[in-house]
């Protein structure tokens, strides 16, 4: 990844809009944490300035009080597409778990490459986390990040994973699928 004033401007925005927030596990990292690791696995598939951005930013629009419009003003058309086709329901009540992944899923299936490529690296450092947090300590995954259920978190990331394997046209689909089998794996606990 070139370092450049946008890419500054993102990491500057990431780090005061997520600022109150930290990650779930057993160690309550600050919430930057993850957006900075997705930029860093995008940088190893693309050298797209808009799509590192995007990474660091893709959170923003559901889970901060960042509106849509100045995501648009101050990153650009172009980051801020990306942004939303990875982004949850942002306007009124969130819907049920499940709802809210079947919509995600159906919007993976008509968004950019650039879009599939940060949802992609997103999974990607959500499973290794949740594997590298509860490593050898599978009741405190249970206990603490299993809502909902194991089954249903399977579901959602298989059904990301064919969509996926479908339509991204990148190496970091295989990286995602090396992650996915480790993370079933772990969650099914399966290799006891």
């Amino acid at each position: 990844m070139l370092y450049s004033y946008r890419i500054e401007q993102a990491i500057r925005a990431a780090a005061l809009l997520h600022r109150t927030q930290v990650r779930k596990g057993p160690v309550p990292l600050p919430y930057v944490t993850h957006l900075f690791a997705v930029a860093f696995i995008l940088s190893d598939y693309t050298d797209d300035e808009d799509v590192i951005i995007a990474g660091l930013l893709h959170d923003t629009l559901e889970d901060t009080e960042y509106s849509e419009e100045e995501l648009r003003e101050d990153f650009g058309r172009r980051v801020f597409e990306i942004v939303r086709a990875v982004s949850e329901q942002t306007e009124g009540e969130k819907g049920p778990w499940k709802e809210r992944k079947k919509a995600y899923a159906k919007q993976l299936t008509e968004a950019p490459q650039e879009a599939l490529m940060v949802s992609c690296a997103d999974k990607i450092h959500n499973m290794r986390s949740t594997i590298e947090g509860y490593y050898g300590n599978h009741e405190g995954f249970l206990r603490e990040l299993a809502k909902p259920s194991v089954e249903d978190q399977v579901w959602f990331h298989q059904t990301v994973s064919n969509i996926l394997n479908r339509r991204l046209k990148n190496d970091i689909v295989h990286e995602f699928n090396h992650v996915f089998t480790e993370y079933k794996k772990f969650a099914l606990n399966e290799d006891r």
